[in-house]
């Protein structure tokens, strides 16, 4: 639109010209409403990557909070893993020393009662000996005494044997 100056309102046919007022006029327009919806965008925009900013924040330092009690916990645990694995090594070395007493132990009991067994087995077969010995000795003892015992002899003997008892008796009294 433009004002003739002979004809008062009129209709501008240059399509170059017109433009450019359009632009101006919507570009005007925007500018002075757009501004404060563009402010209120961009002031919304920055609250929200304030606010994102600061959350993550808060998060980094719940994890390095997190972090450094994991970490702690961490040596705690390795400190710990490694009282167990010396008492683990110093109750091995134990077991192992009194199991070694043990069986030097059982070792000497059963060497003892070897030696036992064998001095029994030793007595048993001297006594076995002895009493075969002893036998042999009776039956040759007997046999000898058949062989030479008569009957004179016999009637010697029981004769000295009552007389022996007889003056036994007479002393006892």
């Amino acid at each position: 639109m433009f004002i003739s100056e002979a004809k008062g309102f009129g209709i501008n046919t240059d399509i170059l010209e017109t433009n450019v007022l359009n632009l101006a006029v919507v570009i005007g327009v925007l500018i002075y409403y757009g501004r404060s919806v563009l402010g209120d965008l961009i002031t919304s925009r920055k609250e929200t990557i304030l606010k994102n900013l600061q959350d993550a924040d808060n998060k980094l330092r719940e994890a390095e909070e997190n972090f450094a009690f994991a970490k702690k916990a961490y040596e705690m645990a390795k400190v710990k893993a490694e009282q167990i694995k010396e008492q683990g090594l110093i109750l091995s070395s134990q077991t192992s020393k009194t199991l070694l007493e043990a069986a030097e132990e059982d070792i000497k009991r059963l060497k003892s009662s070897n030696l036992s067994a064998i001095r029994f087995e030793e007595e048993k077969s001297v006594n076995e000996v002895c009493q075969k010995l002893t036998f042999s000795a009776l039956s040759k003892a007997v046999d000898n005494l058949n062989k030479r015992l008569n009957v004179t002899l016999q009637k010697k003997i029981i004769s000295q044997n009552i007389e022996k008892l007889s003056a036994k008796i007479v002393t006892r009294k």
